[in-house]
């Protein structure tokens, strides 16, 4: 993930205002597909995949090396349930996933989808993004995005579905975070197959994935950049049934 620059940006103290106006009227304002869409999206292929995991804290002393928050939510761990993982000696670590409970973590109760992922665009607080996010996502103009390009209380990426498969298995995931490496790569994330990362770093990574995610497609490790695998957006009304389908994020940005 990448943590914003700088002091609170224009539209933060608002946006929490209609947070918490909206949560008072049990409201969820969430970022979903439009229904009706009916869009196809290219695929990324042969695209190295690295893991994350919410209370993950991969450098303390980077920018973008602690998963206790993430570019959409600032307190993304709280609002997750705690460590995606288990505690040891009080680091959250990782842990193997398998389908004997869907994919679910084994030592917590997660509270939204333990089926999640991020790609190299951070509309919300990387400027570059911000200003082109209009322009370059796909359905920027679609119900429920239209207008809202300027909304810096609002993501265009944060609970989008993303489709992935890896040597057969076909998994599904919601965006949550943005990275690696790169926040405002539009070339690759919204281009067509033969776009590649921007990023050099981990291998090339052009996407973290969840350890649900990871099990679920049958990564070879349980924290490495060797596993490669191919993805796409697809509108959330053509998701399939399945174990990413249990527990479904429809939370808001929540600001910095």
């Amino acid at each position: 993930m990448k943590r914003p620059s700088g002091g609170r940006r224009a539209g933060v103290i608002a946006a929490a205002a209609l947070v918490t106006v909206a949560a008072s009227l049990g409201l969820a304002l969430s970022t979903h597909s439009a229904p009706g869409v009916d869009r196809d999206y290219p695929w990324h292929r042969d695209i190295v995949a690295t893991v994350f995991w919410v209370g993950e804290v991969f450098d303390p002393n980077a920018i973008d090396g602690s998963q206790a928050i993430s570019a959409f939510d600032s307190r993304w761990m709280d609002n997750y349930g705690g460590c995606d993982g288990v505690l040891i000696n009080g680091v959250c670590q990782t842990e193997a996933r398998d389908a004997s409970n869907g994919y679910f973590p084994k030592s917590m109760t997660p509270r939204q989808n333990p089926f999640y992922l991020d790609l190299p665009f951070d509309d919300v607080n990387n400027a570059g993004a911000f200003a082109r996010r209009g322009q370059v996502v796909p359905w920027a103009n679609d119900p429920g995005y239209a207008g809202r390009s300027q909304d810096k209380g609002f993501s265009f990426m944060k609970n989008r579905w993303v489709q992935m498969e890896k040597a057969g298995r076909v998994c599904y995931g919601q965006i949550q975070d943005a990275g690696p490496g790169e926040y405002n790569d539009a070339e690759y994330v919204f281009g067509g197959n033969d776009r590649r990362p921007a990023n050099t770093r981990f291998n090339g990574a052009g996407l973290d994935v969840s350890p649900a995610l990871a099990g679920c497609l049958g990564f070879q490790s349980l924290n490495g950049s060797q596993d490669r695998l191919n993805w796409r957006f697809i509108e959330e009304q053509k998701v399939p049934d399945g174990p990413w389908k249990k527990l479904v994020t429809t939370s808001p940005v929540v600001p910095f």
